[in-house]
């Protein structure tokens, strides 16, 4: 097969160089899928303990937490619980609000 020299990589006829073709035969889909999972974790939990942060220093905690299981529950069934645990307390913090006469 005929191939141009640039740089480091090597580009093959058909279109796609040669590096990519090593790139996918290494990484298959559980890879991917791990990789995926690793990345979600670490922001999640980033925004999770920010959030829990300012539960004492000035800002949206209120906010920033359920952002931050919102992303988790994406991969984790424990942040979905949680999550709809959050909502529910939320709804029932409003609906007594609403009940109680100004």
């Amino acid at each position: 097969m005929f191939g141009v020299e640039i740089g480091r990589a090597t580009l093959q006829v058909n279109g796609s160089p040669s590096w990519m073709k090593r790139l996918f035969s290494v990484w298959n889909l559980e890879n991917i899928k791990i990789v995926k999972r690793v990345i979600v974790s670490v922001i999640g939990a980033t925004v999770l303990l920010i959030g829990v942060a300012l539960l004492v220093l000035p800002g949206p905690a209120f906010i920033v937490i359920p952002v931050g299981l919102a992303i988790l529950a994406t991969e984790y069934a424990w942040a979905r619980r949680w999550l709809r645990r959050a909502r529910r307390l939320a709804s029932n913090v409003l609906s007594s609000a609403e009940r109680k006469p100004s």
